[in-house]
């Protein structure tokens, strides 16, 4: 019986280790960590793999990441201030209210990440890759986003005012009601993007493309439309432009 008695709580003991061994914020970085609530400010963790990593409200300020792995990583209410994520993989992860201003993701690889109400302001996302990434809400106010491709994204309510997406990829993106104010989209393709009830104030679309997109509701005052492609648009008025229509809604 006394040897029942021991080995009972000693296998118990060997259960519950490795689950609190697991949460130590001082685990070497790798595949599935749990650092929550972590301080990793300034570390260098380059091209590192931290695929499915739960990385929720640690800090992160002025870390760098570059090149680092972390598809399918949960990275909510996480610090990311000034951090360096250029080229990094961040395919289906969590960013949900993470907070990235004026970090820089050059060439990041986001597709399907969850970016909702993230916060982006001053943040560089040229030539980022987030194709079906879900932006709802989020900020991206006087962000960067040149030659970024964002198709079929979910930008619904979301603030782009002053962003940069020159030659920007937003086919098929739901903008609906997103606020877009003085933002630069010359030579955006924008062909099918829903952009019902969205604030197009003072925005460049000289060049884009929005051929099939709907507008209606938009809000459209001092907007650059000069050679816009509008074949096809549905107007802020509902109406259908013709084929053919370029910088006006015929």
């Amino acid at each position: 019986m006394k040897i029942l008695h021991v080995a009972l709580p000693l296998a118990l003991l060997a259960l519950i280790t490795p689950l609190s061994a697991a949460a130590d914020c001082a685990d070497p970085p790798a595949q599935g960590v749990i650092w929550i609530g972590c301080d990793k400010q300034g570390q260098d963790l380059r091209g590192l793999d931290l695929r499915g990593a739960i990385l929720s409200r640690s800090d992160f300020r002025n870390a760098d990441l570059r090149g680092a792995r972390l598809s399918g990583a949960d990275l909510t209410f996480a610090d990311l201030r000034g951090a360096r994520l250029e080229n990094s993989r961040l395919d289906k992860a969590r960013l949900l209210s993470a907070d990235l201003r004026r970090a820089t993701l050059n060439g990041a690889y986001l597709k399907g990440a969850a970016l909702d109400r993230t916060r982006l302001q001053g943040a560089v996302l040229d030539d980022a890759r987030l194709d079906d990434a879900s932006l709802y809400q989020a900020t991206l106010s006087s962000a960067s986003l040149r030659n970024a491709s964002l198709r079929n994204a979910d930008l619904r309510q979301a603030r782009l005012d002053g962003a940069d997406l020159r030659a920007a990829d937003l086919a098929g993106a739901n903008l609906e009601w997103a606020s877009l104010e003085e933002t630069r989209l010359n030579k955006a393709r924008l062909n099918k993007a829903r952009l019902g009830g969205a604030r197009l104030l003072s925005t460049d679309l000289r060049d884009a493309d929005l051929s099939g997109a709907i507008l209606v509701d938009a809000v459209l005052e001092e907007t650059r439309l000069e050679g816009a492609r509008l074949d096809k648009a549905r107007w802020v008025d509902h109406r259908r432009c013709r084929g053919g229509s370029l910088g006006v809604c015929r």
